[in-house]
């Protein structure tokens, strides 16, 4: 796969630790030569001083046809130009812009660009999740702290995977209350069956949460 990192710092440095193996042909962009040349150092491969702004910087690393295009700069506007050119002239497949106005997340979506990532925006869709979990679990609770709720995505080569609520036979005492089956909410009995790609939603004692989610969390061996 071919992966083009334009500038970033350790946002760069991260990615290119991620990427960085035989499977993948990693070309590096920077526009600052000293964070170029640190790149390069710390993670021993050639990194190209050079705008991602900039066509002929662009034709000059060599980013044609690259299945991965990351956008990383401090600027949202140029992290958006970036990711245009990459997309227009060089034909990359997908392209993913790091945006610091939580409002361009979607705007930039809406204008060609394959994904925009905020930390911002994702710190306000996480609270808002918990939130709305916490809102749930306090339904639930006979005392605070004493009754928790946890949510498992049954995997292919999960030990769950077609056994029967009944089977299950856990060492600590839980409550399986739904199960979400896309598009469908099931309120299981005994006799259902757990598949791949099922939500399992699972209420416990707080004392044995991390019990209950070890015992979720087999694998088939």
């Amino acid at each position: 796969m071919k992966v083009v990192v334009a500038d970033g710092n350790e946002e760069a440095d991260y990615i290119i630790r991620m990427y960085h193996n035989r499977q993948n042909n990693l070309v590096v962009l920077n526009s600052s030569g000293s964070i170029a040349n640190e790149l390069s150092r710390k993670n021993r491969i050639d990194v190209i001083f050079g705008k991602p702004t900039s066509e002929y910087d662009l034709r000059l690393a060599g980013i044609e046809g690259a299945d991965l295009f990351l956008a990383l700069g401090e600027k949202d506007v140029d992290n958006y130009v970036a990711c245009k050119m990459a997309k227009l002239l060089f034909h990359a497949k997908r392209t993913i812009a790091i945006v610091k106005n939580p409002e361009n997340v979607d705007l930039f979506k809406r204008l060609g660009i394959d994904s925009a990532v905020c930390s911002t925006y994702l710190l306000g869709e996480t609270i808002e999740q918990e939130a709305s979990i916490e809102s749930l679990i306090k339904t639930l609770s006979l005392e605070d702290n004493k009754i928790t709720m946890l949510e498992i995505t049954v995997e292919k080569d999960s030990a769950l995977a077609g056994m029967a609520l009944k089977d299950l036979k856990p060492d600590v005492p839980l409550n399986v209350c739904c199960v979400f089956r896309n598009p469908s909410v099931l309120i299981p009995n005994g006799q259902t069956v757990l598949l791949p790609r099922d939500k399992v939603f699972v209420v416990a004692s707080s004392e044995h949460k991390a019990s209950v989610m070890q015992f979720l969390s087999r694998k088939n061996t």
